[in-house]
């Protein structure tokens, strides 16, 4: 049985990294039209994560190392009903880190 302080501890964490990245995309947003939407896009992605996964956490539930939301979601309990579509959550997902690097192609500027 899991340490509940532990797992407490665990989920503050989930959600103080939620927040600063909610933190990030709202701050960024008010750049107007010289807004970076792929920025905003991919902060808004890492907080619905990190959400998620605060929640498996507290539902004491493993998940796999993944940046894909409708994956994590799938994990939930069926009494957890969540306020995004799966088309959101895959526009969101395409967000992620991964998808991030990968639409750079191989002539990558960084």
């Amino acid at each position: 049985m899991p340490d509940p302080k532990n797992t407490l501890s665990v989920v503050r964490e989930w959600i103080s990294k939620a927040e600063n990245d909610f933190l990030n995309a709202t701050h960024t947003l008010k750049l107007g039209e010289k807004c970076p939407t792929d920025t905003v896009c991919f902060h808004a992605q890492q907080c619905a994560e990190k959400y998620i996964k605060a929640l498996l956490v507290l539902e004491n539930i493993d998940f796999s190392k993944t940046h894909d939301l409708e994956k994590l979601t799938a994990t939930l309990p069926a009494r957890t009903k969540l306020d995004i579509t799966p088309e959101e959550m895959a526009g969101l997902t395409s967000y992620a880190v991964v998808g991030r690097i990968s639409r750079l192609g191989r002539h990558n500027p960084l």
